[in-house]
């Protein structure tokens, strides 16, 4: 996702902000498409604790030592792409309503035209893909987009794009019958919504 405003307005941010970022970046590299062998042996080095999200942590050092890119890779088919469909379909508009490019989809292009946020060219997937909102939501954090970064503007975005199915997406990943190297990705991803959702609930 690109910036359309004239002037961007980046912005110094706290250590837990780029943290935050970090993290829906990381699951933003993951659900894009398959890791690379230069990602996983990073990932390898992942360190967690005794949370729900540092076990998740660990668990996916331990498989991204283990994986080989080919598996993974046909792992991601087996979940995302598939023979007509993966297993799982990671839009907002499906997990909402049922169906693809449905009402969820063109609330989150109306809120994207009004925030500067334009589809970076060659992107062909619906911008209501989890791996577009994680992206997204990491650009606003860190002030990649426009000014209104601060965090009403985040849990704005969270609740309108996110709130609603993303951790249900992430337990869905983590349970799915193809899910190895991916089970502990949606364990990440369901620990840090849950970490997320309860931050922004205190706002």
């Amino acid at each position: 996702m690109t910036n359309t405003a004239e002037a961007q307005c980046p912005r110094s941010i706290s250590e837990e902000d780029r943290a935050r970022a970090q993290m829906y970046q990381l699951l933003s590299s993951l659900l894009d498409g398959p890791p690379s062998a230069d990602l996983l042996q990073g990932l390898a080095f992942l360190r967690g604790d005794d949370t729900p999200l540092g076990s998740a942590l660990k668990n996916l050092a331990v498989l991204a030592e283990r994986t080989e890119p080919g598996d993974v890779e046909r792992e991601y088919n087996s979940l995302f792409v598939g023979v007509g469909r993966g297993e799982l379909l990671p839009y907002a508009s499906y997990y909402l309503t049922g169906f693809l490019n449905e009402k969820p989809l063109a609330n989150l292009r109306t809120d994207l035209m009004t925030r500067g946020i334009k589809s970076s060219s060659g992107v062909k997937e619906p911008e209501d893909h989890i791996s577009t909102l994680c992206e997204i939501m990491a650009g606003i954090i860190t002030g990649e987009y426009l000014c209104d970064s601060d965090l009403p503007s985040q849990k704005a975005f969270y609740d309108a794009h996110l709130a609603k199915w993303a951790a249900l997406f992430f337990t869905d990943l983590e349970n799915a019958k193809a899910s190895v190297f991916y089970a502990p990705v949606g364990s990440l991803g369901k620990a840090f919504m849950e970490v997320e959702a309860g931050a922004f609930a205190m706002q």
